[in-house]
């Protein structure tokens, strides 16, 4: 294993460390005051967090919407790859602030729009990043990979545990698949948006006040993204660690 595969493998052991760590105290309390906002929260966010993270799923499975702009490289190592993924997320960092700011200055209609736009942003990231990584997101198996990332990202508790045990193995599920995607596949579409809806932090809610939405908006889509980027590095580190020679 080279060096920089050595220093990656101890990224990936902190950052698992972290991500199994039981919650703090202060984590909790905020969680159980988001969840207080969460119910007084319009219907109409509901039902948009819903639906658009159903079209989401959908597109992702199909691979109707989001496509990467070219194919996947081979012989590169892992070190370029990780530049090109840092130069992808610095791109979409600066269109989701800028998208955040733009949205969160109208009140919570316009601040509504502003979800399913993260999310596009968020999931054409994660398609050039598998991209990068080498891998051919025109395989479906492959945007199944993604949309687990999506939800090791954004997902917590037993829900993150179920995840990252899949991505450990994936492997082995990714043989056990069929090459060609002949059925409908069944997800758990409605547990996959009552996650995320439950994970965005406060200041994502707060972005819905007008006068302030500007601010908290901006805030808040830097800091998803950031997580966003940390995920998906590390669970595509986790594959290409486990495919290096014994």
């Amino acid at each position: 294993m080279m060096v920089y595969e050595h220093e990656v493998a101890e990224d990936v052991r902190r950052w698992r460390r972290r991500l199994t760590k039981r919650p703090s105290l202060t984590t909790r309390t905020a969680k159980r005051w988001q969840k207080k906002w969460n119910g007084m929260l319009p219907e109409k966010w509901h039902a948009l967090v819903t639906e658009t993270i159903k079209k989401m799923i959908e597109a992702t499975i199909t691979g109707s919407v989001y496509t990467a702009r070219k194919l996947p490289e081979e012989g590169r190592s892992l070190k370029e790859r990780e530049e090109e993924v840092r130069r992808i997320f610095r791109l979409y960092h600066h269109t989701a602030v800028a998208e955040g700011i733009g949205t969160g200055a109208g009140g919570v209609l316009i601040g509504m729009t502003d979800f399913p736009l993260l999310i596009s942003i968020k999931m054409k990231a994660l398609f050039e990043t598998a991209t990068a990584y080498g891998y051919d997101v025109s395989d479906y198996r492959e945007r199944l990979f993604i949309l687990l990332v999506f939800q090791l990202a954004f997902s917590e508790g037993e829900h993150r545990d179920r995840v990252l045990a899949r991505i450990d193995q994936w492997e082995v599920e990714r043989a056990a698949l069929p090459e060609e995607q002949s059925a409908a596949l069944e997800l758990d579409w409605r547990s996959l948006q009552i996650n995320y809806r439950d994970f965005l932090d406060l200041a994502k809610i707060l972005q819905l006040i007008p006068g302030f939405g500007a601010i908290f908006g901006a805030a808040a889509n830097h800091r998803l993204l950031e997580l966003l980027e940390e995920t998906a590095m590390n669970a595509y580190r986790m594959r290409w660690l486990a495919a290096l020679p014994a």
